[in-house]
């Protein structure tokens, strides 16, 4: 591990992913990774997932609303990104 991760124990990183991420289902927190990945393309999204692009942006809405976060904000990102990578 390296960077910022190097920086936090992997037990502790662990456990607040699997805090933060608790209200998320397999399936959305799969697409979550995959949307945060692709820089929150739709179109990329859904083609990488084989879905169509409103179901992207309804299973990024229903993240947003289970984890009663802005989406739209990189910081809230940041934190998502580091936590589905810990899983």
């Amino acid at each position: 591990m390296s960077g910022l991760a190097a920086l936090v124990p992997p037990e502790d990183a662990a456990a607040h992913a699997r805090a933060l991420l608790a209200p998320l289902t397999a399936a959305l927190a799969d697409t979550l990774r995959c949307w945060l990945s692709l820089h929150g393309s739709w179109d990329r999204t859904a083609v990488a997932l084989g879905v169509h692009r409103n179901t992207v942006r309804q299973r990024i809405g229903r993240c947003g609303e289970l984890l009663d976060a802005d989406l739209d904000d990189m910081d809230v990102r940041a934190e998502l990104w580091f936590a589905l990578r810990q899983r």
